[in-house]
């Protein structure tokens, strides 16, 4: 239920299920139904018109409209181009209602778009954009079937301008890409799945979901929980901050390790002003974040050395990426980075990675590197060195205030102080990160946020 499939993955598994037991016409027909009752459920008993395509996505039309129109439900089809694969002029052949070759006389409330699937990978023809748009601002209530017709399905970018929103997307199968990486993400309403009996595909990526954290053991203490430490830097603001969501996240002790102490550090934040090195040197640490406030001076650079040189699984975030090089990197500690968009290019140049997209650049980034990467944004992805991706749904746009990736940072170098792996403790981290957001409402700062965290870890111990 969680795993996002490519295009050519959904084709196999399709391919694997005709294979093995049933038919194309029956998995049209369960695709079709399954969307029939959601659109059953918006119409409200209001009039549809559903656009059908060529493909087997203007199929699945043909059975939505009928299941609809033997409900009773006031239903017409548009259908531009006649049907060209056997399924669809099977499903075609069962529809009883109305057919219009044109979408001139279409008049209804709710439109269901049926006209191209997941495997659209050019624009729209301008006959077709212009038909889709016609309709759409005929119909207020607009519902997409698999993904809008516009939308190339694995990297979510918009084919044609002037594209349609919709109020419900339902996804057929699987998740795909487009479903939850912008900029397709914005225009697809509510997200609805519909499964087929797809089972689980080899490498397929996975939508993070709510974690399962356990509250600490009857006889755990803070050396149990894990000691998390944060290296200060030039900045002590965002180490202040990446702390005190720390603290909050999981980890039974942060210290923070700093020249000097700040004066709004909290009175629960333990201050280490030793040197780098000794403090470093305390083998009860069990991860270690560098990066937030660090700076971008000779000393930042040598205070990143000195935490690598300590062999503890480590979280790079903020400056630490920008004065990484790829000799600086220990072998065969578990470390977790966590780029945003700038960070993440400056880092394929530094380890010469050369991929196209986003998607593609973190993998190769986690590759070269042996870091999991965790590229941060509106549509968040993490990626490891064995080739396994994570991919974010929506979090609360809230989100992009400063000093929310400082919080980021302490979340995920907590959860990694608590034996979570660096994959893991990032795909936790996001989790946690959205909801803390959604716990915060509207207009916080990252202050609340950090705040919050306690609150979304209890709702991830429900």
């Amino acid at each position: 239920m969680n795993q996002v499939l490519t295009v050519a993955q959904m084709q196999a598994a399709e391919k694997a299920l005709i294979d093995g037991w049933t038919s194309a016409d029956a998995l049209m027909a369960v695709a079709g139904q399954g969307s029939a009752e959601w659109v059953w459920r918006l119409a409200a008993g209001r009039p549809v018109t559903v656009l059908c395509g060529p493909g087997n996505n203007g199929g699945d039309g043909y059975v939505i409209a009928e299941s609809l129109r033997a409900r009773g439900l006031p239903v017409q089809v548009v259908a531009p181009i006649a049907p060209k694969t056997d399924t669809a002029r099977n499903a075609r052949r069962s529809y009883r209602g109305a057919l219009l070759g044109s979408g001139k006389q279409a008049k209804g409330y709710v439109l269901v778009d049926c006209l191209f699937g997941s495997g659209l990978t050019r624009p729209l023809s301008a006959e077709h954009a212009l038909l889709l748009r016609d309709l759409a601002e005929r119909h207020p209530l607009r519902i997409a079937i698999d993904l809008p017709s516009g939308v190339e399905s694995d990297s979510g970018a918009l084919l044609n301008d002037k594209l349609p929103e919709y109020r419900l997307t339902i996804a057929l199968g699987a998740w795909k890409f487009a479903h939850h990486r912008l900029p397709a993400r914005a225009m697809m309403g509510d997200l609805k799945l519909v499964t087929i009996g797809v089972g689980a595909v080899r490498g397929a990526a996975q939508l993070i979901r709510k974690p399962r954290i356990s509250k600490p053991a009857h006889d755990a203490h803070k050396y149990t929980r894990g000691l998390c430490a944060i290296v200060a830097g030039a900045m002590p603001g965002a180490a202040l901050l990446a702390s005190q969501a720390a603290m909050r996240a999981g980890a039974g002790y942060v210290k923070l390790l700093a020249h000097h102490v700040p004066i709004a550090a909290p009175p629960g934040l333990v201050i280490d002003q030793s040197p780098l090195d000794e403090a470093t040197g305390d083998r009860r640490i069990t991860a270690l974040l560098v990066g937030p406030g660090l700076g971008r001076d000779r000393e930042a650079e040598e205070r990143l050395q000195a935490a690598l040189a300590c062999g503890k699984p480590a979280l790079l975030d903020a400056d630490a990426l920008m004065l990484l090089k790829p000799q600086m990197l220990p072998e065969a500690v578990p470390l977790l980075a966590t780029p945003h968009e700038g960070e993440l290019e400056a880092l394929c140049q530094g380890f010469a990675v050369v991929a196209s997209g986003r998607q593609a650049r973190a993998l190769a980034l986690a590759r070269a590197s042996g870091m999991v990467i965790l590229a941060k944004g509106p549509d968040t992805l993490i990626a490891s060195p064995d080739g396994r991706l994570a991919v974010a749904p929506p979090a609360p746009s809230w989100l992009s205030v400063a000093g929310s990736g400082d919080v980021l940072a302490g979340i995920a170098i907590s959860r990694m102080a608590t034996g979570a792996d660096p994959f893991e403790a990032a795909c936790q981290a996001v989790w946690l990160h959205g909801e803390a957001a959604r716990q915060c409402g509207a207009a916080f700062t990252a202050d609340d946020l950090a705040l919050a965290v306690s609150g979304a870890i209890a709702a991830a111990c429900d």
